[in-house]
């Protein structure tokens, strides 16, 4: 087994080389990645079902199942999301700003790979390849270090990569994934700051704030998203209960889930007694305020704990509002930053809102479901920051870069 600085040396050599590599290359590497995954899917279905059996017999929630599993139409996502990649322009280089100064200097401002990644995640093998296939094309090398619950699909996964990078001629250590189950080797790459640039956690929020505890590089990551839904005495109630179904039980236990809806007093009888219905079909537990447990009598009563937590289940906070000041106060105390959103037909509220909530997204009349990389059009995303330095709300192609400046003269020296 190899220790933590060997581990972290051959992500640096390899790093070199990814970052001097052309963006056709590149491309034809995710090509060849695609290739390799539909060449491999009954094993990597296989090997997702053998993690899956095991998960079920450790007793996994069914929302840490959900991120566990691989299907084939899951399959083809991931296979689309490559596609969505390889069609974007290759960062790497880009001339972000130029200016010529006047004692005859160019000075440009050029996009640069970050150098070497260590990403740490949990469950969602999916994500492998998403981390893979943004680190290949930003021209970063990157760790991976998956948990064990997934140990079996993401070996899968990344023999498929080993695959696509020696079928370009690509080193192989530039995307290399760490099977040693020692948590002290985690402890110590997160001590390699001489050799990687930066850690990206991705998961539950222990997790994640243990890496921020021993890591002595940069880490981007967000902690937890607890999203809110406000519902303003102009919304369209029919639009507002499909989105609020739709961000609250189509996948309850990813970080884009709601978790909390805010309802205006004017319209909140009428919305309630409508949502509590549709929500008890989808077995969804309801705690509210006073007034929300007098509309809906099947709710239970909600504390401030209940609106600063993360449920990641079928579970909803409920309050009913007196105006859309009430509605901000509320999400500046519990927001954490992720996800906020309002239905409404006021062009006014709206702009107030957007410009008022200080998350990483906001949307007006859509759900906080689409806070999403693939979804906003970046190809993939290796995570959701809720940082305000560097990178913030989905992490793309660009978030995997820096600059540098360029400065070229004809013999200047300051004077």
């Amino acid at each position: 087994m190899l220790n933590a600085e060997q581990w972290a040396r051959q992500a640096r050599t390899a790093g070199r080389t990814m970052s001097q590599v052309k963006c056709d290359v590149k491309d034809r590497c995710l090509t060849a990645l695609i290739k390799a995954i539909d060449q491999s899917r009954d094993a990597l279905l296989s090997a997702n079902a053998l993690d899956m059996e095991q998960g079920q017999s450790q007793g996994l929630s069914p929302a840490y199942l959900d991120r566990l599993q691989i299907t084939p139409t899951r399959l083809n996502t991931i296979v689309d999301s490559l596609r969505q990649v390889i069609a974007l322009p290759d960062p790497v280089g880009e001339i972000i700003s130029g200016s010529l100064r006047p004692q005859g200097l160019r000075v440009q401002k050029v996009r640069v790979p970050l150098g070497v990644i260590f990403f740490i995640y949990e469950s969602r093998p999916n994500v492998t390849i998403d981390a893979a296939a943004l680190a290949i094309k930003s021209g970063n090398a990157i760790i991976l270090r998956g948990g064990k619950e997934a140990g079996r699909t993401n070996q899968a996964f990344h023999q498929c990569i080993q695959q696509a990078l020696a079928a370009v001629g690509l080193p192989t250590d530039g995307v290399q994934l760490v099977t040693d189950p020692d948590r002290s080797l985690v402890t110590a790459l997160l001590k390699m700051d001489k050799f990687i640039d930066v850690a990206i956690p991705r998961g539950g929020e222990g997790l994640i704030r243990a890496v921020v505890a021993e890591a002595t590089m940069p880490v981007i990551k967000h902690y937890q998203g607890i999203c809110h839904l406000y519902v303003d005495q102009t919304a369209d109630l029919e639009m507002a209960l499909r989105i609020l179904i739709n961000g609250k039980c189509q996948r309850p236990g990813v970080c884009n889930a709601l978790e909390t809806v805010l309802i205006h007093e004017a319209v909140a009888e009428q919305f309630m007694q409508a949502a509590s219905a549709t929500l008890a079909e989808q077995q969804v537990e309801i705690r509210g305020c006073p007034r929300t447990c007098t509309f809906v009598p099947a709710a239970l009563p909600a504390t401030d704990a209940d609106y600063a937590t993360e449920y990641l289940a079928l579970i909803l906070s409920c309050k009913v509002v007196a105006s859309l000041d009430e509605a901000l106060l509320h999400i500046q105390r519990f927001s954490t930053g992720h996800s906020e959103a309002i239905i409404t037909s006021s062009l006014a509220t709206a702009e107030r809102f957007t410009s008022e909530v200080d998350s990483a997204a906001v949307f007006v009349n859509a759900s906080t479901r689409f806070h999403d990389g693939y979804e906003l059009g970046l190809g993939a995303e290796i995570g959701i920051s809720t940082d305000k330095l560097h990178a913030r709300g989905p992490c793309g192609l660009l978030e995997l870069t820096s600059y540098k400046y360029v400065v070229v003269g004809s013999g200047h020296v300051r004077s």
